[in-house]
């Protein structure tokens, strides 16, 4: 292995409480927002970009299931390569070209052309999650890097609601394309102050990632039953979550609610629910174990989906807020728990369980759209509620899974 030059800058890390910890987190928490307002922006603009170009909720639908695809199948690559070239530059290119691709998006005359520019943008976008995180472990003293993977959650929560918002706003001041270009912008002054912030790095080492090691590392993953149940609830909760998400904008436009898409934009303000409930159910979990909250949360969302059936619009919230306090809970426990059961390469078991996630949320938030075409809600209802009552099957059957596994040969 060749050190960078970086590792000239000496050994210190990043200390919690200085100004350089705040420094580098406001950085951080720019990139997470910038990400996921990025990738979510579209979701209240389904009806609109049906409308516009003339599309079924399905066909509308892949505005956002292909940028998911693509980001989910850049986060085996994008990691690789910041083992190489370097994490800041990584993330750097990412948010450039993921901010310039939507703006691309938002001129683009036609429906393919949009979304050439939104698959591209996934892709790119991809370059920011594991690397964010392998930066953090990598330059943050060990009694601040809790807190610093903590605020950079919420930036991801946080934007991706706050993007949503902006979306639907604009949509309905201006147009969909000003609400994309206006996100876009946003996103490069964004780009701009995680430049001018993040420390450069002190501790990264580059080495080129071997393939041989990578694919035994992956079969070893891909043997092991409770990582593979674990892969499944990724599928199942992130499919679930955008398909209820990207479907009930259409409901909410339709009569007899008739709203705005400004106040459409307006129901993802219930994930404050989801943030709140991810530090609950990781304390619950470390109390009490993860095979027992896992299956708990799982439900929590189930139950959500069983109020959203009912015709009163406060039902209706009232049961997305249940379904954020589940999602937000359910993936705390799993993606934690897959960095234990994995004995080596987490890593990589790390972003398999994102694959899975993103490909849950490309796949059923797509499928759905045919549930919805011939039965309405209750079509996405149902679908869902057979997709979750699986979930919870295979969550109840973890409670049999050790939560770590020893090492074992490939």
């Amino acid at each position: 292995m060749q050190p960078t030059d970086a590792t000239s800058l000496g050994s210190k890390y990043i200390e919690a409480g200085t100004g350089e910890f705040w420094r580098a987190n406001v950085a951080l928490f720019a990139a997470a927002f910038s990400t996921f307002a990025l990738l979510y922006c579209v979701q209240p603009l389904l009806p609109e970009l049906a409308r516009v170009f003339r599309l079924s909720p399905t066909a509308s639908s892949l505005a956002l299931s292909i940028p998911t695809a693509g980001l989910g199948i850049g986060l085996m690559i994008g990691g690789s390569l910041s083992e190489i070239s370097g994490r800041k530059s990584i993330m750097c290119a990412s948010m450039i070209a993921s901010a310039g691709l939507t703006i691309a998006a938002a001129v683009a005359p036609e429906w393919p052309l949009f979304l050439v520019a939104r698959a591209l943008a996934g892709f790119a976008l991809s370059g920011l999650p594991a690397v964010a995180m392998a930066y953090v472990s990598e330059e943050f003293h060990p009694n601040a890097s809790g807190l610093a993977m903590g605020l950079y959650i919420g930036g991801t929560g946080i934007g991706g609601m706050t993007g949503r918002l902006i979306a639907g706003f604009l949509t309905d001041a201006f147009s969909w394309r000003w609400a994309l270009g206006g996100i876009g912008a946003l996103s490069v002054v964004l780009t701009v102050l995680f430049v001018m912030l993040l420390p450069a790095s002190r501790h990264f080492t580059a080495h080129e990632p071997s393939v041989t090691e990578l694919l035994a590392t992956a079969k070893r993953h891909l043997r092991d039953s409770g990582l593979i149940r674990l892969f499944v609830m990724g599928f199942v909760l992130m499919g679930s979550n955008v398909s209820l998400f990207n479907y009930i904008a259409f409901r909410l436009v339709d009569p007899p609610y008739r709203l705005s898409q400004s106040e459409v934009g307006m129901i993802y303000l219930v994930y404050v629910f989801g943030v709140a409930s991810s530090p609950w159910a990781g304390h619950l979990a470390a109390k009490r174990g993860s095979r027992a909250v896992l299956w708990i949360m799982v439900a929590i969302m189930l139950a959500g989906v069983i109020i959203t059936l009912a015709q009163p619009l406060w039902l209706i919230l009232l049961g997305f807020s249940v379904i954020s306090f589940g999602f937000f809970g359910a993936h705390t426990v799993a993606s934690a728990w897959i960095g234990r059961r994995a004995a080596t390469g987490k890593a990589l078991a790390t972003s398999l369980y994102l694959f899975f996630y993103y490909a849950g949320a490309s796949i059923l938030g797509t499928a759905t759209g045919k549930a919805w075409s011939e039965q309405g809600w209750m079509g996405v209802g149902a679908a869902i509620i057979f997709v979750l009552a699986i979930g919870t099957t295979v969550s109840v059957r973890m409670r049999h899974i050790s939560e770590v596994r020893k090492s074992v040969a490939a």
